[in-house]
């Protein structure tokens, strides 16, 4: 997925913008990048490859070479940012947060326009690029932004440090979401509100979809009024989101405790106690527990000396393996126990086949799971959620193929809590994975728990919804 931040301030403040990225880490692995503003020395910027490290540890020492009252940095699951470029707009540094995908359409078409690239990996197009591009062919920033959001398909979010402040552009159905915080003398924008606390800053306002603000030191301006219509990712707060930060002004961790709690009072199967998957799973299974007043023990822990990220690394075999190694059962927690998990989603499966595996072998009784949103059926479109590059990745569309012959049949019948097709899915799935009994949460509970109007999340990966035509994806609204 991926992550940014970004700050201007009356004083040196190049801390804040080295930890405020750092922030961000939960979010991507491939690259990290910092670029600073300062008018005599102009923009100064430093790019990593994350893989096989991490951002703190590629940065620390050169922060001394970084000046300036104004800063972005990222931290990119995708391409090399930020990048700097020069146009009749002006000089600028941008950072994405995006999903596109027609990118190859849009570089071809600029192509033939006599556009040209500089910037490519692996043959590739860079995403960021074609979005500077786009950007470019407006009079203004914020022309050129609305023809970001009219020209791509799937979802962009962005920051540009010009010479005159940071511009915060909200993608149009704000899928992905921006937050201003705000000390005396600076400002600082995310997508993350973990980031603000540690570095003095409190939260002063939630961008709305299609919005655009200039931030200075001392102000900030509207320069596009939001968009009414509104899509949130509601895997932001199911697993992406740290559990301390907050989108709408909804808290992750109030979400997943909420949503425990719900499943949890409503669960008739008896069980001794209830265990949360580190780390997305535990603020679910302490409101598990609450509900169904049962106790809380840590039967399974992360080893975080040398694995505080699930993300890493990008190969999947590899993925595998980590996911493996980072989690420790315990045995003396799990001997003649009838033990209930709680985790955020079930994508392939294969991890929690193999922990299940585990947890008998160490002497539990009977292992429950309880996830914490509906089966993901459909891939998502709008941003990159999971590393999985087709749907067939999915255990749910694998199964469906089996029963159907054909892995796009009768696919609301299997979204449909409760009917036929579904439970004879997630009976299956449990029958797979080894495990006593499997439920999931609901749709409607899980947009109880987030707290806004179902109009305004996006649940597309759980039932298709995303209700928008490809064109009606890219309307620009009237302001």
């Amino acid at each position: 997925m991926g992550g940014f931040f970004g700050f201007v301030s009356e004083a040196q403040c190049v801390a804040d913008l080295f930890y405020g990225t750092d922030y961000n880490s939960h979010l991507g692995t491939r690259r990290g990048g910092l670029v600073t503003y300062d008018k005599e020395g102009g923009f100064i910027r430093s790019i990593h490859n994350l893989e096989s490290s991490y951002f703190r540890t590629k940065f620390e020492d050169e922060l001394e070479q970084f000046k300036g009252h104004a800063g972005i940095g990222v931290i990119s699951d995708t391409d090399a940012q930020p990048l700097l470029m020069n146009s009749h707009l002006g000089r600028f540094a941008i950072v994405t947060v995006a999903k596109i995908n027609n990118m190859e359409e849009l570089a071809s078409e600029m192509l033939a326009e006599g556009v040209h690239f500089s910037e490519f990996g692996a043959e590739k197009t860079n995403p960021t690029e074609v979005v500077a591009l786009l950007i470019h062919q407006g009079r203004t920033f914020v022309e050129g932004s609305e023809n970001v959001y009219k020209k791509i398909k799937g979802s962009c979010s962005l920051l540009l440090l010009t010479e005159d402040g940071i511009i915060a552009a909200r993608d149009s159905w704000g899928r992905t979401p921006i937050v201003v915080g705000q000390k005396d003398g600076a400002y600082a924008v995310t997508g993350e509100s973990t980031a603000f606390p540690n570095l003095g800053y409190e939260t002063s306002y939630y961008l709305g979809p299609g919005e655009i603000v200039l931030l200075q030191a001392r102000r900030m301006e509207r320069l596009r009024r939001p968009n009414k219509r509104m899509q949130i990712c509601s895997f932001l707060w199911v697993y992406y989101g740290f559990p301390t930060s907050c989108y709408e002004e909804k808290n992750v961790e109030e979400f997943r405790f909420a949503c425990g709690k719900k499943m949890g009072a409503h669960d008739d199967t008896d069980v001794d106690c209830v265990c949360g998957i580190p780390d997305s799973g535990i603020g679910m299974a302490l409101g598990y527990a609450a509900g169904k007043g049962v106790p809380y023990q840590r039967a399974i822990l992360k080893y975080t000396p040398t694995w505080p990220r699930s993300f890493m690394p990008s190969n999947q075999e590899m993925r595998s393996l980590v996911a493996k190694m980072k989690l420790i059962a315990n045995r003396e927690m799990l001997k003649g126990k009838r033990m209930l998990f709680c985790d955020d989603s079930i994508v392939r499966g294969t991890q929690l086949r193999d922990n299940t595996k585990v947890l008998f072998e160490y002497g539990a009784r009977e292992v429950h799971m309880r996830i914490a949103c509906p089966p993901l059926i459909y891939g998502c479109p709008f941003i990159n959620f999971t590393s999985s590059k087709s749907d067939m990745e999915l255990i749910t569309r694998r199964l469906i193929l089996e029963f159907e012959g054909d892995a796009d049949k009768n696919l609301e019948r299997y979204a449909a809590t409760g009917s036929p097709e579904y439970c004879r899915m997630v009976d299956t799935i449990a029958e797979r994975l080894h495990l006593s009994s499997l439920k999931f949460s609901t749709l409607e509970d899980l947009v109880d728990a987030i707290g806004l109007p179902r109009s305004r999340v996006c649940t597309h990966c759980f039932d298709g919804s995303s209700r928008f035509t490809l064109e009606e994806e890219n309307e620009i609204e009237a302001v």
